[in-house]
C-alpha cells in the first residue's frame, strides 16, 4: 500500500506543472487524498487536499493557482499547479487519510496521513 509522486520539474516563474499521485494496493476512491511539500531548510506544509467525497480544500498560499482532482479509472490523484512561484520550489508527495481535508477549517497535518511513498522535486525558477 503506498502512493508514489511523479511529474516534477523545473519550470520558470509563471509556469505550470501536473503532479500524479498514483496508488498501488488500493483504491483511491475510498481515502481522502492530500499533497505536502518540504521546501529545502523548512517544515512539511499541507497543500492541497481531496476527500473521498469530492471536496477539496487547499492552502491559502497556493488557492487560485492549484487545483487538485481525482481520476478514479487510472487511481490517480492530480495537482495541477500554474502561476509557479520561486517559493512553491519543494519537494512535493502526497499521502492517505479518512474523513474530511480539515478540521475547523484547517487542512490536516501530515501526521494524520500515511501510504508515503516517493516524492518528486518541483523547481521554479526566478
Amino acid at each position: 500500500v503506498q502512493l508514489q509522486a511523479f511529474g516534477g520539474g523545473l519550470v520558470q516563474s509563471g509556469g505550470s506543472l501536473r503532479l500524479s499521485c498514483v496508488a498501488s494496493g488500493f483504491a483511491l476512491d475510498g481515502y481522502t487524498i492530500g499533497w505536502f511539500r518540504q521546501a529545502p531548510g523548512s517544515e512539511h506544509k499541507g497543500v492541497s487536499c481531496i476527500s473521498s467525497d469530492g471536496s477539496t480544500k487547499s492552502a491559502e498560499s497556493v488557492k487560485g493557482r492549484f487545483t487538485i482532482s481525482r481520476d478514479s479509472a487510472k487511481n490517480t490523484v492530480y495537482l495541477q499547479m500554474s502561476s509557479l512561484k520561486p517559493e512553491d520550489t519543494a519537494v512535493y508527495y502526497c499521502g492517505r487519510t479518512a474523513g474530511p481535508c480539515a478540521r475547523l477549517g484547517v487542512l490536516r497535518g501530515r501526521d494524520e496521513f500515511g501510504g508515503w511513498g516517493q516524492g518528486t522535486l518541483v523547481t521554479v525558477s526566478s
